[in-house]
């Protein structure tokens, strides 16, 4: 309701400049880097309900804080504590892919991806009828209702035993298991790839297509509903199967995003986009197989930091790609993308002695 509009805010509320702005977002995104690792080691010793708990109320301050803040420093320690509350994806991965069902891992980890595109999608739609209605601040009130529910919903999932491996055969470390890094590489190198073109893509919409601003809020909606269907769809497949269709869904995007031109080809190129969410959860199912369960929340917190790395690196070569050709970095990634699909198909995962759920 209110993350998307944060920028907005920052400028508005507080009155920071554009290079002010991106340096907050920045040291945001640097706080939400450091905490997947040992959150998921946390997850691995003293079980994910907890993490799950505190990760949930942790949110709900933040944003009591930010509605609360009427000065910018305290409004930067609501906005930084928010970011830390991205620890919550690694416990989160472990519970549901230790919760008891007869669905396979790809499709459990694929719905709980789905859900939160669906937020994500809905969120912004409310978030900005209330700040147009009744000021921007208002959405953060708004917001800490739905968070009081939600914390007391997640404080009722049921508890989940401490994995533990036998003393007399304990399990190699994770950073000594050269399948699992092998395919952390796979996963690094395809999220580089898929999220290369990512970031100033609305200024190539704006600038170089020419693209007013409501229509670039349908191509926006657009990759919404994709991230939503595709990540559903993509789920129906084999893990490993899922994670090529998504990036060449992507790969897609680029194409079009290259050599198409009107509204309709943008849409679809952004609904397409939604493979690069729909092709992490078939990805982390893969690496799943790879680990002893005792290890589990420590892997998806290193899949998770390896993302965040990605994400903090991608964006100044774009910068600097953009500013040379805006549409050379189309081509590129959609190279890219193929190279590393054909890397996914490469890295067949043999049958794992790891003991699954």
């Amino acid at each position: 309701m209110f993350y998307n509009f944060v920028p907005i805010y920052l400028s508005g509320e507080f009155s920071l400049s554009e290079a002010q702005v991106g340096l907050a977002l920045g040291a945001m995104g640097f706080f939400m880097a450091l905490v997947h690792i040992p959150s998921g080691r946390l997850a691995d010793k003293v079980g994910r309900r907890p993490l799950l708990i505190v990760a949930w109320s942790m949110g709900l301050a933040s944003t009591w804080v930010m509605a609360l803040s009427t000065r910018l420093p305290f409004y930067l320690i609501g906005l930084f504590s928010y970011g830390l509350t991205a620890f919550v994806s690694s416990p989160l991965s472990s519970y549901v892919t230790a919760a008891p069902s007869k669905w396979e891992l790809g499709k459990k980890l694929a719905l709980i991806s789905a859900s939160f595109n669906i937020g994500m999608a809905l969120g912004p739609v409310s978030g900005g009828w209330l700040s147009e209605a009744y000021g921007m601040r208002s959405v953060y009130f708004a917001a800490m209702i739905v968070f009081v529910i939600s914390t007391l919903l997640v404080t009722l999932i049921a508890p989940q035993p401490i994995d533990q491996h036998d003393v007399s055969t304990p399990p190699q470390p994770l950073w000594n298991n050269r399948r699992f890094l092998s395919f952390l590489g796979v996963i690094a190198f395809a999220a580089f790839a898929m999220y290369l073109a990512q970031p100033l893509t609305p200024n190539f919409l704006k600038e170089t297509r020419h693209l007013s601003l409501s229509q670039t809020g349908w191509v926006f909606s657009a990759g919404a509903l994709g991230n939503a269907l595709l990540t559903v769809a993509v789920s129906q497949f084999k893990p490993r199967h899922g994670f090529i269709l998504g990036q060449l869904c992507v790969a897609l995007f680029a194409a079009l995003m290259w050599m198409g031109s009107g509204l309709p080809a943008f849409m679809l190129a952004h609904f397409l986009l939604g493979g690069f969410r729909a092709a992490r959860p078939m990805a982390q199912a893969q690496a799943r197989e790879l680990v002893h369960p005792s290890q589990m929340g420590l892997m998806y917190g290193t899949i998770e930091t390896a993302y965040s790395i990605i994400f903090i690196v991608a964006p100044p070569l774009a910068g600097v790609l953009f500013e040379r050709d805006p549409f050379f970095i189309y081509p590129l990634a959609f190279g890219l993308i193929l190279i590393s699909a054909v890397l996914s198909f490469i890295a067949r995962l043999k049958p794992s002695n790891v003991p699954t759920f």
